[in-house]
């Protein structure tokens, strides 16, 4: 038998010989490709198990319009998440949200813009009750959004008195069904929507190589360059093959734009400015936040707001999307939430995760919701599957981090 080889370098220093930069790279950032991969390999899955109709235009818009709502809760969530805390109270807080636009709009004959306008800020001022008690009172977020649920579930019912409210005017019902205009006069295919698909593709890779380029001047890149290549053509092909299947169809949601807006945002303020940067850090470890100079009370606050405004938003989507308020609005809709931002690489313990990450996380689940329906699985074991999956995605986090 062989004997095996030993490298000069650990004869000398009785150390193992480095690993070579790709190996290492791939182990410390194994969860972000997997999850991309799982992504792609659930899709590719579902479309040959669905005889193609996952990614046929009408579905594909359909998905988008499902997930929107999850998506942008998702980017609000995995900020409290990062700082080490939780809010179950999302779904309920969507749900009044909806009913308060419906009581405003239907019953009172408000114009939908002020109505916006006044359930955001009402939004961010439940987010603020909710972050006062958690971050100055000191009572676990555990609990105070688990009473929020139950407190803006009973309020929604109070406030609908039990019945749905309908139908909101055309121009809300918009932000969530409506298209975006083809003024290039486009017939089979909306050449609007594709022009701004194929602009989008190229900001992404032009700004990709940029930052890429930044990191070099200062010695940062740790990605090998066949890694970034591979990313950033995946991620351009990905955005132009959407962009050409939506416009085949009646062009790009208006959800859609806004929900990338928000995710560009949310992406670059978690990466590139300071506050973003200090989330992390709190919750990494609050203590050592704290004695350097962070306002810690004040950040874990901030996050909240944050959610209950997004919550917010996210109850006008699903409000317009249906054209109806109803008393059982946003039921569930925390745990997909909470289970996009674990699977999308949020950990428990708090101080890591991505939003791209999140976003992934909700895709996915959004695409296994869309694909076992299209098989005709029913909802009692698609709550086992979705389970199984959030399960073995948080096992894997904890393995890791004891590894």
């Amino acid at each position: 038998m062989a004997e095996p080889i030993v490298s000069d370098q650990a004869i000398v220093t009785g150390t193992p010989a480095k690993q070579p930069l790709h190996v290492g790279f791939l182990k410390n950032n194994l969860r972000d490709y997997g999850m991309l991969i799982s992504l792609v390999v659930i899709m590719a899955l579902f479309q040959v198990l669905t005889e193609g109709t996952l990614l046929r235009p009408l579905n594909l818009t359909n998905l988008v319009l499902q997930n929107s709502y999850i998506v942008i809760m998702a980017l609000g969530m995995l900020l409290v998440i990062v700082g080490g805390h939780i809010d179950l109270s999302v779904g309920s807080v969507c749900g009044f949200v909806g009913a308060l636009a419906a009581v405003l709009m239907v019953s009172l004959g408000w114009h939908w813009i002020p109505t916006i306008g006044v359930c955001l800020v009402t939004g961010g001022l439940i987010g603020a009750a909710q972050g006062w008690f958690v971050a100055y009172a000191k009572i676990p977020s555990f609990i105070v959004t688990l009473a929020g649920m139950l407190v803006f579930k009973g309020l929604s019912l109070a406030l609908l008195q039990g019945q749905s409210i309908g139908p909101f005017p055309v121009e809300f019902q918009r932000l969530s069904s409506g298209f975006i205009p083809d003024v290039l006069g486009g017939t089979d295919l909306r050449t609007t929507s594709l022009l701004i698909g194929l602009g989008a593709a190229a900001a992404f890779g032009y700004f990709s190589l940029r930052g890429r380029a930044q990191q070099a001047r200062h010695g940062l890149v740790d990605e090998p360059l066949a890694f970034f290549l591979g990313k950033t053509i995946a991620f351009v092909a990905a955005i132009v093959f959407l962009a050409w299947l939506l416009s085949s169809y009646k062009g790009l949601p208006n959800v859609l734009i806004v929900m990338s807006v928000l995710i560009v945002a949310y992406d670059f303020a978690t990466r590139r400015t300071t506050i973003g940067r200090r989330i992390y850090a709190l919750g990494g470890n609050e203590k050592a936040a704290r004695l350097s100079g962070i306002r810690t009370e004040r950040l874990a606050f901030l996050t909240f707001v944050n959610m209950g405004m997004l919550a917010a938003l996210a109850g006008l989507v699903f409000a317009a999307r249906l054209n109806t308020a109803t008393p059982k609005a946003g039921l569930g809709f925390e745990l997909d939430v909470i289970a996009a931002c674990f699977i999308g690489g949020a950990s428990a313990s708090g101080g890591v995760g991505k939003v791209m990450g999140a976003v992934i996380g909700a895709f996915v689940m959004g695409v296994m919701n869309n694909g076992m329906s299209i098989l005709g699985i029913g909802i009692d074991y698609q709550q086992v599957i979705k389970g199984m999956v959030l399960l073995a995605a948080v096992f894997v986090d904890v393995y890791n981090k004891n590894k």
